[in-house]
């Protein structure tokens, strides 16, 4: 599931790929761009945003792409084959001399002016990875709705870019809050922006978003995607919330024991295995 760590990755690979060679190949595959043509441009930077993806090309052009929930961008050697799903699925490629990026499902495809980006990503809040981080900024951000469930505040990507589903489950349970606690009844929030930023630097270069410290299959998170099995601090089964906001349609995990605070239903803690 990509969150701002895997798109600094993913840009810090098309950025190996591509900037400072000419395109030979800029097959653009949604059909407002099917006459864009940008061969023969330089690609001139690849910078992540948020979970944005700013390629910039000679010319004063910007490709904005966004992988959601299911995007994927796949580096390639010339002559290798293609690995990461059928043609059709295929949304960019982006050929040179020495190999190809191809953007899989990608469902945000759009070439701005370079002088426009912020159109694209003017609305973002500090980047949690970004040069530009500004903890004080996100913090104002973070608590100018103070009533606002902390989980919603967090994947709101207008207070802070980078965090989503699993971040969010992730950091909630390690400041031993629910994520539907008011962000104003948080203790030292600072201290949760602190370690989100933490967090997604450690991981930024590495895939599986690790927040236990444990690399092993199965040990890699607290809470999410645990639905069901014992948490890893107290043994307590660690309960799930499927879809409770439709519209974005993400699954909460929680331990109701080492998190505080309200939750959207009833909850009888059961004890599960002890951690070993």
């Amino acid at each position: 599931m990509p969150e701002g760590d895997s798109v600094y990755m993913a840009a810090t690979r098309l950025r190996e790929a591509l900037a400072g060679r000419v395109l030979t190949t800029a097959d653009l595959r949604v059909p407002r761009l099917a006459t864009a043509d940008l061969a023969g441009r330089e690609v001139t930077a690849v910078v992540p945003r948020g979970k944005h993806l700013l390629t910039r090309v000679s010319g004063g052009w910007t490709l904005h792409t966004h992988l959601r929930m299911d995007g994927r961008w796949q580096v390639y050697r010339p002559g290798e084959r293609w690995r990461g799903g059928p043609d059709w699925q295929v949304r960019v490629v982006l050929g040179t001399e020495a190999g190809a990026a191809v953007g899989y499902r990608l469902p945000v495809v759009e070439l701005l002016r370079t002088e426009d980006e912020a159109q694209a990503v003017g609305h973002l809040g500090p980047d949690l990875l970004g040069p530009d981080w500004d903890p004080e900024e996100a913090l104002r951000r973070l608590l100018r709705q103070p009533d606002r469930p902390l989980g919603e505040a967090l994947l709101d990507q207008r207070t802070l870019a980078g965090i989503g589903n699993v971040y969010r489950c992730e950091l909630c349970f390690l400041r031993g809050v629910t994520p539907w606690t008011p962000v104003g009844e948080v203790d030292r929030p600072g201290r949760l922006l602190d370690l989100a930023h933490r967090a997604l630097d450690a991981n930024k270069l590495r895939y599986g978003h690790v927040t236990t410290g444990d690399t092993r299959p199965g040990r890699r998170h607290w809470v999410y995607g645990r639905a069901g099995q014992p948490c890893l601090r107290c043994g307590t089964t660690v309960a799930v919330a499927e879809r409770e906001d439709p519209s974005l349609e993400r699954i909460t995990y929680w331990c109701p024991v080492c998190q505080r605070g309200p939750s959207p239903v009833p909850q009888t803690p059961r004890r599960g295995l002890p951690r070993r």
